[in-house]
């Protein structure tokens, strides 16, 4: 009898502890913890540009759908973004605990959009196993949450040509057109996502909507609108040269460059110098304006949500506008007309000239965080460390946008139009998203 009463006692005694184990503790740095481990993968992977963002995008959004599709602090984004639609109405467990399921939720999509699914896998089940050991209720409830909501983001997601679009043609690069982008040194890499365009948008009505005004006509001819910016491009970077690797200007160029297809030649070998994209760079610009504001958990996976967005978005319209202009870049203008010994600060990407990725990209993005943070939130710069290069600081999103766009200019790949007109696409678009999107 007495053993009796001592096994119930034991009984109830750890089914008291059980159900009275602490709630998981969650902080917006474990949200940072999942950005940085999936831009770590990213780069291992080697994603260019668009797609980098579109991969971004997709686990941010279902985190943020985790936080929001039920009383949350903000709005939910279901019937807002293109085609979001019936995301799962599996009622929230009381006993779930809605940041842990945010991240399990960013886990579970971000698996799904990389190649390298084991690095992410290995990552989850180590914090799974740690969630599970702190308070097993609470993660299973959080889990079977989350995972309803990354159920239907992953359905809407393979609904956006993406797929579709792997085997599509290849860009034809053959013409008889002198203005035709062709390949560039040092590698001759065929143009990257010619069909980007058809990818669906999250926000934009249709990947023209921004579509900027055409580039100055081409022409060889002195004293054309085009002739002029290739020359003052080549005379401006001879300008560069002369200065040393110390000036300013390349300092800017290097710490902007953020090209995942740079190829290093070496004797007999060729490889592939890893860094990250430029919609990379804007995450990282998240990450350090969320911090300094000591932004809570909710209002951080808030604003890397419609950064990435706007980043995505940004990057469908400038793709649709690159492959319909198929501009020639001055590196392949100059080389053979001009000097043939002449070759860019930076490695010209992959893909045609018009309008600049990072004028597009960075107008958007900028314009998205200012609405956020206010205009005169001055930060540095740390993005670039991982790779070599000092802090810069800026004293405003806008005042990094403005750098990140004439530092092609330095780096001798664009023209001034593609950047001038490019941070005026981005900004058309940043300023779209955040009078469409209700948060």
């Amino acid at each position: 009898m007495q053993f009796l009463s001592r096994f119930i006692l034991f009984i109830f005694l750890f089914s008291f502890l059980s159900c009275n184990k602490e709630s998981i503790r969650i902080t917006p740095n474990d949200y940072h913890l999942m950005v940085d481990k999936l831009t770590e993968v990213m780069i291992h992977d080697i994603f260019s540009p668009p797609v980098a963002s579109r991969i971004y995008a997709y686990p941010n959004i279902a985190a943020y759908q985790v936080l929001n599709s039920e009383n949350g602090v903000y709005q939910s984004l279901e019937n807002q973004l293109n085609e979001l639609k019936n995301i799962s109405t599996i009622s929230f467990d009381k006993k779930a605990n809605k940041q842990l399921a945010a991240l399990i939720a960013y886990l579970d999509v971000a698996k799904e959009v990389v190649f390298s699914k084991e690095k992410i896998t290995v990552f989850r089940d180590s914090l799974y196993n740690n969630w599970e050991q702190k308070n097993n209720t609470e993660f299973t409830a959080s889990k079977k949450y989350a995972l309803a909501i990354s159920k239907s983001i992953l359905e809407w997601m393979h609904a956006d040509m993406y797929k579709e679009t792997r085997t599509m043609p290849a860009f034809n690069v053959y013409s008889d057109d002198a203005s035709r982008w062709q390949p560039t040194p040092p590698a001759y890499m065929q143009g990257i996502e010619p069909n980007w365009s058809k990818i669906r948008p999250f926000v934009l009505d249709s990947a023209a909507q921004f579509k900027p005004i055409p580039p100055p006509k081409f022409s060889m001819e002195k004293g054309t609108p085009f002739h002029t910016e290739l020359m003052d491009l080549y005379n401006l970077t001879n300008e560069i040269i002369k200065k040393g690797n110390d000036s300013e200007e390349v300092a800017i160029a290097q710490f902007w460059d953020c090209n995942p297809f740079v190829v290093v030649n070496k004797g007999h070998f060729m490889f592939a110098s890893k860094k990250i994209t430029p919609g990379a760079h804007w995450i990282g610009i998240c990450k350090i304006a969320t911090q300094k504001s000591n932004s809570d958990f909710e209002k951080t996976v808030f604003v890397y949500t419609k950064t990435s967005i706007a980043i995505t978005d940004a990057f469908i319209s400038c793709w649709d506008e690159k492959y319909r202009s198929n501009l020639i870049r001055p590196e392949t203008l100059i080389n053979k007309y001009i000097d043939e010994d002449w070759y860019p600060l930076l490695q010209t990407p992959p893909f045609p000239e018009y309008t600049s990725g990072h004028s597009v990209v960075s107008g958007a993005s900028a314009e998205v965080l200012t609405d956020i943070f206010g205009d005169n939130f001055a930060f540095d710069d740390t993005t670039e460390i991982p790779y070599g290069l000092p802090t810069r600081s800026f004293t405003s999103f806008r005042d990094a946008a403005k750098e990140a766009a004439i530092s092609r200019i330095y780096g001798g790949i664009h023209y001034n139009a593609a950047v001038e007109n490019g941070l005026t696409q981005g900004i058309n678009i940043g300023n779209f998203i955040i009078k469409k999107l209700e948060f």
